[in-house]
């Protein structure tokens, strides 16, 4: 069996009520929610929350609550923790109608740049490869390579966040945002994994663990999960690229 699982949460610190704010005319959810109900390959899908809200438009779109605790709700929570707690609580009703979860599609509310299709080109490709953990959407962003990465020091000035020497000879190396080649980053769409990526979390790659170590790109362009303001512009370009349009309004 094929599950989706999506995770928000009620509050948050960066930008309260992002999950459920209204982008192009839709709650930010309506976009990760629709794209795994709308998947040829997914059999349910589940939301894990803590939000009366995000629990109301999941049941109205006929997908199934996962209630979130409260110490995985926090600031300091970590998302892989509350994907280990929604995998076991899948896991554990499948185990009672003798089914078996073969792989888990993870989502978040917050991340509207994914489609049904990209999430099947993935589930098709974990089928047919065997060797791999996980097949994940990123989006090419060169523009923010490493090499440009800076931290502020003791003494309140800018040094590189990563030594040059890392990249070769620094030399070599120039401002060309191209220079060190292409630069691709896991935007959030989606991560579809194997269910031992979960159960064995914590040999899985860095940051996002989940994802395990052997992990095909699904590449796509512009994708981003909002967690800020000012992005939403950005993901309202990525929607309505991809076909997405503000709902029809009568009037009178």
């Amino acid at each position: 069996m094929i599950c989706a699982l999506m995770l928000g949460r009620e509050n948050s610190s960066g930008f309260p009520g992002k999950n459920t704010y209204p982008l192009l005319g839709r709650p930010v959810m309506y976009y990760p929610l629709t794209a795994a109900i709308n998947s040829k390959h997914i059999d349910k899908v589940y939301v894990s929350t803590d939000s009366p809200t995000i629990k109301g438009i999941t049941r109205e779109y006929g997908c199934e609550v996962i209630d979130r605790p409260p110490e995985l709700c926090t600031d300091e929570a970590l998302g892989e923790d509350a994907y280990v707690h929604g995998h076991n609580y899948i896991k554990e009703l499948l185990k009672e109608s003798q089914s078996e979860l073969e792989l888990l599609v993870l989502l978040m509310c917050n991340a509207v740049t994914v489609s049904s299709e990209l999430i099947d080109e993935g589930i098709r490709i974990l089928l047919s490869r065997p060797d791999l953990d996980s097949a994940v959407t990123v989006s090419r962003y060169n523009m923010w390579s490493p090499l440009r990465a800076r931290k502020i020091d003791d003494a309140g000035l800018l040094q590189p966040f990563v030594p040059f020497e890392t990249f070769g000879d620094p030399a070599t190396l120039n401002c060309d945002r191209d220079s060190q080649g292409d630069v691709y980053f896991a935007d959030m769409g989606t991560s579809i994994v194997r269910p031992h990526c979960i159960e064995n979390i914590e040999t899985g790659l860095l940051p996002q663990k989940w994802m395990g170590n052997n992990i095909y790109p699904l590449i796509q362009t512009g994708g981003l999960d909002i967690d800020y303001e000012w992005q939403l512009p950005a993901a309202e370009h990525w929607l309505r690229t991809n076909g997405h349009t503000e709902p029809f309004k009568t009037t009178g």
